[in-house]
């Protein structure tokens, strides 16, 4: 695959006004697109509303019920943070099926139900981050599993809406996590972005059916924290925690080319009309701790800037790092939503910005 030296992303504030939220929902967690409607958590309550509307009108959609202790933690915000409380992941079925990931397990709710089912628990490990379901209505998520062969990262699939579950590839030994899982609706198939051992990470393309699972990159610059599909490209953008970060474009013809250089690593991304955005979280520097919390933006996917820029809160790590993350699916609304934690002022809601 080709590669060129890209360009550093440029400072919003020395190229137009910072932007102003229009609107702030507090101690939500947005998670979803519908057209136009965005689904959010609030602790273990599923609400949704037509965030297009001048006056929102949140509604519960359902509700699960976890552990009683849970209900406690999840009351404070400073223990929802070190017990890593509420919805993690959720993917919106156009059958209007929701499949959800909490601390513990994978649950579903069909139309019409108010309450969320274990459907797959998870005994070990962190919830997947990522759930993600196709047009055909397969749904996918990646976690560890003991097998046979010792502690294995396996892709689970659900041919029935999310109700039970397969398990669909085992990988190598070699990786250690999953760091991003995404569904490309132009090429039908599934990214998935993978942590090694070796300083050599890879990002897998992989079938619906998962006979085909094969590397697309790999290589040092192949430590993926998240991507994009888009009509001409994918866009990665790089998890380093300790070196240089980027943004790259890998075109369909499988070309690969850094775009943008970023401050720290990337943890999530989405697409608003036709910019593109990346958020990334502070890092390790030079043995001191960056404290930005950054969003960047390109119009046309080769000329990117610095859109926001908080400040990372004062609590440590163990109570999570500061983040941005993006509801993922079809989002219709000309609108940008963040959804932050651990960041000064902004912890633990959902901030809307007019794109």
């Amino acid at each position: 695959m080709s590669q060129t030296q890209s360009t550093a992303a440029t400072p919003a504030a020395a190229t137009r006004p910072a932007p102003q939220p229009i609107r702030t929902f507090p101690r939500l967690r947005g998670l979803a697109w519908y057209g136009s409607t965005l689904l959010a958590s609030q602790t273990y309550t599923l609400l949704s509303a037509d965030v297009s509307d001048s006056a929102p009108q949140w509604r519960i959609v359902a509700s699960y019920r976890p552990a009683w202790w849970r209900n406690l933690t999840a009351s404070m915000r400073l223990s929802y943070r070190f017990f890593n409380d509420g919805f993690q992941a959720l993917a919106a079925l156009p059958t209007g099926h929701l499949v959800a990931s909490v601390p513990g397990a994978i649950i579903s709710v069909a139309p019409g139900e108010s309450e969320f089912h274990i459907t797959q628990e998870i005994r070990s490990g962190s919830p997947p981050r990522s759930i993600v379901a196709t047009r055909e209505g397969k749904i996918f998520w990646c976690a560890h599993q003991e097998t046979s062969g010792g502690r294995q990262c396996c892709l689970y699939a659900s041919p029935d809406r999310g109700w039970t579950w397969d398990m669909a590839h085992t990988f190598p030994n070699s990786i250690i996590g999953i760091r991003g899982l995404v569904h490309d609706d132009w090429d039908n198939c599934l990214w998935i972005l993978a942590d090694e051992e070796s300083p050599n990470c890879r990002v897998f393309r992989a079938s619906l059916d998962c006979r085909i699972v094969e590397t697309a990159i790999s290589g040092s610059e192949a430590r993926m924290g998240t991507c994009l599909p888009t009509r001409e490209a994918i866009y990665f953008g790089s998890h380093t925690p300790a070196g240089s970060n980027h943004i790259f474009r890998l075109r369909r013809n499988g070309s690969l080319i850094k775009v943008a250089n970023v401050d720290g690593p990337c943890v999530s991304a989405c697409q608003v009309g036709p910019s593109i955005f990346f958020s990334t979280t502070p890092r390790p520097n030079n043995g001191g701790n960056s404290k930005a919390v950054q969003i960047y933006r390109s119009p046309d996917g080769d000329n990117w800037e610095e859109f926001l820029r908080w400040r990372k809160d004062l609590w440590p790590g163990a109570l999570q790092s500061g983040c941005g993350f993006f509801p993922q699916g079809q989002n219709s609304a000309d609108l940008l939503a963040v959804s932050t934690v651990g960041v000064s002022g902004l912890d633990l809601q959902t901030t809307l910005w007019r794109i």
